[in-house]
């Protein structure tokens, strides 16, 4: 017992250590997890002497994390995924199984092992990309709604992946094989919705009144479906899954998840040491050509098939090359995967190695190639242009018989209050967007806008700047709001240039560079309460008349 507690707290302590490196690197934490487990593992230090332990923590914490991905997965925004996004995310994960199928057969691997490569290199990592959009502050801008749903989609399919293949098991034939699991499947599925649609909201809302009783019970209903799951043949790790996806027609379910995330990350962290641990050098030097080949596939391949499925779709090449790059990496799932193909004697060890290997590789490229994405963007424009439809490229009205005061890039939460500003003003003004369906929208509302990317140098050149009074841009996108200051002070020195900024640093470089004043919404939004406690005091009665005030107004716009 003390031994393993040693072995525990000293691979922790490692851990702590390499991820503060990669952490100064600007790498995600999870390369520093699976380093350290290489480092202590028994191809350097050896340091662990019963791994048994770890492994048994390791799976508590892949059944913690699909429980909470499963919170997130709430049937109801199923209906709110659009058709790009499911066609992006089932059309990049069936080229990207194919692409890697026949890879795998050519390097001379089985064609059971093969499936499972190809299956493996599909499933990008959610918690990556969606830690990696919130810190770039771009969850809401279209690419990232876009890439949000994809992600969904494919989530759905290696649940249903995960689920074929964990009642293989079996040793039935194909026929029995799919009758039992659609016939298993559907009762328990079927029953467990209904329970969480109808009965768990009325238990939580009881337990709730308990913060420790809720969490205790949230855990315990986990291993309760991952138990009941089991004993039907299908993994613990589905069961945990499914019960996250009950709970989340719960209102409790962000509160829910909130407080399973520190669990969950603890246990998650010996997961990821565990598949460092188990990265064989001998079997990597033999097989270093898929490596190289397999990260290759994903690092372009990916990307390449993203951007030609929203170009088609009639998205533009910009948002298409940002949303290639949040796909250039593989994930929690295809480890989960390749575990399970291993637990039922599909695969051999030495594909836990190959997997490991290109998940070290695609995460650390595809990161910096994702944070800089913007930047490189301007350079590879021009080459892009294939991949865009005609009809995605902004049609700017004609600006010469009309004269427009203002400009507005981007009709988002602050577009909207603007737009209401300038009609009470009578300015004439124009909406540039590049969001197809609120530009249909805005156009529906007899409102003059157009379809365009204000990264597009060869818009801004189209729009005469030179004639505008004032443009306004209310993307938090920093090279894009320097391309845009840059292009209107070249031939406009006089014209009024707002911008929006979340970060103070970029606001002084963006006034340096000749913007007439920078937005920051959460500074504004400080100033604005102080100036209210100074107008009304501590008067209950007049902030009473604020929020009335404050309530009208949020109900008149648009809620998304």
């Amino acid at each position: 017992m003390q031994n393993t507690f040693f072995e525990v707290g000293l691979v922790i302590g490692i851990a702590t250590l390499i991820s503060l490196v990669v952490r100064y690197l600007r790498q995600p934490l999870i390369i520093g997890y699976i380093l350290a487990g290489i480092i202590v593992g028994p191809s350097l230090l050896n340091l662990i002497s019963s791994p048994d332990t770890i492994v048994l923590f390791s799976h508590m914490g892949v059944a913690l994390l699909l429980f909470v991905v499963g919170l997130g997965l709430d049937p109801k925004v199923i209906k709110e995924v659009g058709l790009v996004s499911i066609v992006t995310g089932v059309g990049q994960a069936v080229f990207t199984t194919m692409a890697g199928f026949f890879l795998s057969l050519a390097l001379g691997f089985s064609k059971l092992t093969s499936l499972y490569l190809g299956l493996a290199l599909a499933f990008s990592s959610t918690i990556l990309v969606l830690k990696l959009l919130s810190d770039k502050n771009e969850t809401d801008s279209l690419y990232g709604k876009i890439t949000v749903g994809f992600l969904l989609v494919q989530d759905l399919l290696a649940i249903f992946t995960l689920i074929i293949i964990s009642s293989l098991n079996g040793g039935m034939d194909a026929q029995t094989l799919v009758l039992s699991v659609a016939l298993k499947g559907l009762f328990l599925l079927v029953g467990l919705f209904l329970i969480g649609l109808y009965i768990l909201p009325q238990v939580t809302n009881i337990i709730a009144k308990s913060q420790e009783l809720l969490l205790l019970f949230s855990i315990s209903w986990a291993f309760a479906l991952s138990l009941l799951f089991y004993q039907a043949g299908f993994s613990l790790e589905i069961g945990a899954l499914i019960a996250g996806v009950t709970l989340s027609l719960s209102p409790y379910r962000y509160e829910i998840s909130s407080k399973m995330k520190p669990l969950r990350d603890f246990f998650l962290v010996l997961f990821f040491i565990m598949l460092g641990y188990q990265l064989g050098f001998t079997e990597l030097q033999q097989n270093i050509v898929p490596v190289i080949l397999f990260s290759l596939l994903v690092l372009i391949g990916n990307p390449l098939s993203v951007l030609i499925l929203m170009g088609l779709m009639g998205h533009t090449k910009r948002n298409g090359f940002l949303a290639g790059w949040t796909v250039a990496q593989i994930g929690e799932f295809s480890h989960i995967l390749i575990a399970l193909g291993i637990s039922i004697g599909h695969l051999g060890k030495e594909v836990v190695s190959i997997i490991t290997a290109v998940t070290l590789i695609t995460i650390a490229i595809s990161s910096y190639l994702f944070l800089y994405a913007g930047r490189i963007y301007p350079y590879v424009a021009k080459y892009l242009s294939i991949f865009e439809k005609k009809k995605a490229r902004a049609v700017i009205p004609h600006l010469g018989s009309t004269k427009y005061d203002i400009i507005l890039f981007g009709c988002d939460r602050v577009g909207h209050d603007l737009i209401a500003l300038f009609k009470k003003l009578k300015q004439r003004f124009l909406i540039i967007d590049h969001n197809p369906e609120i530009v249909s929208s805005l156009s529906r509302k007899g409102m003059k806008c157009a379809y365009g990317d204000a990264s597009d140098m060869e818009l801004l050149d189209e729009l005469h700047l030179s004639k505008v009074k004032m443009i306004i841009s209310t993307i938090p996108d920093f090279e894009i709001n320097t391309n845009i200051i840059s292009k209107v002070r070249d031939v406009n020195t006089s014209a009024v240039v707002v911008v929006v900024s979340h970060h103070a640093e970029e606001a002084i470089q963006l006034y340096e560079k000749g913007a007439s004043y920078v937005i920051l919404p959460h500074m504004l939004g400080g100033y604005h309460a102080c100036m209210l406690i100074e107008k009304h005091g501590l008067s209950f009665d007049k902030f009473l008349k604020e929020k009335s005030k404050h309530l009208e107004h949020l109900k008149g716009r648009p809620m998304k």
